[in-house]
């Protein structure tokens, strides 16, 4: 799904949250893989929750910027979202979020529009439908399931 190249951020609120997610980058902690990610998350409330990636030498400890930009946003009592920005580094094409991440986002809605912002501003535009397509969500928990307790 090769989506076009916006040139620049399109409105100021754009330009605005992609300059965060650029900021939150220079605070990442990446020592192991001197791999920078910043993400900026727009919470309904019109603030700003920005994330760096946070390493740590057990390796599978480590946060991701957009969990980072999500937890700051919660533990301070908002919970949806309309748009994130993540950027990283990487000079040619676009970083996008992890598994874990996409399915973190998950949680608090489907409709979020995700920018994916490179060194130079430029941006893609997707859905965390599009990026997730098969997604697990709370209402899954809702479906009916069979007794734990049937042994055949």
């Amino acid at each position: 799904m090769d989506k076009a190249i916006i040139p620049a951020p399109p409105t100021a609120e754009l330009e605005e949250l992609f300059r965060a997610a650029h900021t939150a980058k220079h605070a990442a902690y990446c020592p192991y893989s001197n791999f920078r990610v910043g993400a900026a998350l727009l919470g309904s409330n019109g603030k700003i929750y920005m994330g760096c990636n946070i390493e740590n030498a057990s390796y599978a400890l480590a946060t991701c910027a957009e969990r980072t930009a999500i937890v700051k946003a919660v533990s301070e009592g908002e919970k949806t979202f309309t748009k994130i920005a993540i950027t990283s580094d990487v000079e040619t094409g676009f970083t996008g979020p992890c598994g874990s991440c996409r399915q973190t986002l998950a949680e608090f809605g489907l409709d979020l529009e995700v920018y994916l912002v490179n060194p130079k501003n430029q941006s893609k535009l997707y859905t965390l439908r599009e990026i997730l397509p098969i997604a697990f969500v709370p209402t899954d928990l809702n479906k009916p399931r069979l007794s734990h307790d049937v042994v055949e």
